[in-house]
């Protein structure tokens, strides 16, 4: 007497499918409608004021000496700055502040890994690396959340709800960064030229 398939029907794999793909599309859904009409600090003035002062105190401190760096040290700053304003209270702003302690660490670590690593060890890493990505084939809705958990600072592991908790603040942040960066480049152009057409005008009558 043979015994009964214990196979899952194609049908409710499909189903099962399906409703994973509408619960993902109706986060992300709900995740652009929370920006729209959450987290209004991030949209007053006063608020950018605040970032604006931080961002100037934090501009001050930069060293500008060597060209190549300068890019790289001015969006620490904006960053750090962009974190105090926060005043840590979410997770993407104490990443960044954490992050800023360990990197005097991590420099002095990898100078002392290049001045020990060998071309064998490396190329042993690079294969190592290059196996465990093949075979390993990841889902697009999968890929999109890792792919956003990467761009929030401190989000790389955590789980969907935390990542769209933490992007719903980040994003709106880093609009108003835009903007107050954007106001002062324009101020700083503008008091730039003024000092220009000034001194232009006394040479001038001289």
């Amino acid at each position: 007497m043979t015994s009964p398939s214990t196979t899952t029907p194609p049908n409710i794999v499909t189903n099962t499918d399906s409703k994973r793909k509408r619960t993902k599309n109706r986060a992300y859904k709900n995740l652009q409608d929370q920006l729209q009409t959450t987290h209004p600090k991030w949209k007053s003035q006063t608020q950018q004021q605040i970032y604006s002062t931080k961002l100037r105190q934090a501009l001050t401190r930069v060293n500008t000496s060597t060209t190549q760096r300068r890019g790289k040290a001015v969006r620490e700053a904006a960053d750090k700055a962009l974190a105090m304003t926060a005043k840590g209270r979410t997770r993407w702003s104490r990443a960044i502040l954490t992050n800023r302690l360990k990197l005097k660490f991590r420099k002095k670590k990898k100078q002392k890994q290049r001045l020990t690593a060998s071309p064998l060890n490396r190329s042993k890493k690079s294969r190592i690396n290059v196996l465990r990505l093949k075979g390993k084939v990841v889902p697009s809705v999968q890929r999109k959340v890792k792919f956003l958990g990467g761009l929030v600072p401190g989000c790389k592991k955590e789980p969907l709800p935390v990542i769209l908790e933490e992007a719903i603040d980040y994003i709106p942040a880093l609009e108003m960064q835009v903007r107050a960066m954007s106001a002062l480049f324009n101020l700083l152009s503008a008091s730039t030229s003024g000092a220009g057409a000034g001194a232009g005008v006394g040479s001038g009558s001289s």
